[in-house]
């Protein structure tokens, strides 16, 4: 696996009326790794994804993509960085291929065409190519989305809870299919997921936030046994069980 840094995040804060839902966050993903971002409701997770793609600007601390800050140049971000969440629409009255191929002219490709094949493909979702999004089911919809955000081949690929309330065999067909993406073109993954077994299956390293911060990053196994248990269920239990100001300073060391 490459070494080089193609998302890094330091010192990220975000307050909101209320709270501070971000406080100090750094992560360094590297190409290849796959990374999840897990935590409770309320520990930060979906601010710090946002500040990641660059939606919400953080009040303090930087997020860079490559190399480069996103900070002014969102539009580099754009061209490395793909998203997809199983909640984002699709278009119900245009064929699969027909939507794939208009992001893929806005992705700038000049020929789409070869992409979304190789995508179809290795989801195992070619038999959909002309197929109306008011035919898909909800399985099918999540795997026509991160194949439309991989076809410009992105160096980071984020996803929001990529497996949700899909059946065992689709989310088999998105691990498999994501992990090929990381093997074999160096793509960074970083997932969001409430399902801890899924993410014992594809991400081989876990980043867990609470309070805004980061208090655990390692392997399943490591991040288990610090916090004294088995499994990640039972960190995350853990987690949602203890309020942040309890968090001792000494669980905020990175086990990587």
């Amino acid at each position: 696996m490459a070494v080089d840094v193609v998302l890094e995040a330091r010192g990220l804060v975000k307050d909101y009326r209320r709270a501070r839902a971000v406080d100090g966050l750094d992560l360094v993903v590297h190409a290849g790794e796959r990374v999840a971002l897990l935590g409770p409701n309320g520990a930060g997770k979906t601010t710090t994804l946002l500040m990641l793609l660059g939606v919400v600007t953080p009040d303090a601390g930087t997020v860079s993509v490559c190399g480069r800050p996103i900070a002014g140049d969102r539009s580099h971000a754009a061209e490395e960085v793909g998203f997809a969440a199983g909640y984002l629409p699709l278009a119900e009255r245009l064929r699969v291929r027909e939507y794939l191929r208009l992001y893929g002219n806005l992705y700038g490709l000049a020929d789409p065409g070869p992409a979304i094949e190789a995508g179809l493909v290795r989801f195992r979702v070619e038999h959909l190519g002309d197929a109306m999004g008011t035919e898909l089911s909800s399985g099918q919809r999540t795997l026509v989305g991160i194949v439309r955000a991989t076809l410009h081949r992105p160096r980071v690929l984020v996803l929001d809870e990529p497996t949700a309330s899909l059946d065992p065999d689709v989310s088999r067909r998105v691990r498999e299919g994501l992990t090929a993406i990381c093997e074999e073109d160096g793509t960074a993954l970083v997932v969001t997921s409430h399902d801890m077994a899924e993410v014992e299956r594809l991400c081989e390293r876990v980043v867990f936030i609470s309070g805004g911060r980061v208090v655990a990053d390692g392997t399943s196994a490591e991040v288990a046994e610090r916090f004294g248990h088995t499994d990640l269920e039972g960190v995350f239990l853990h987690l949602a069980d203890d309020r942040p100001s309890t968090l001792g300073a000494q669980q905020t060391e990175h086990l990587a």
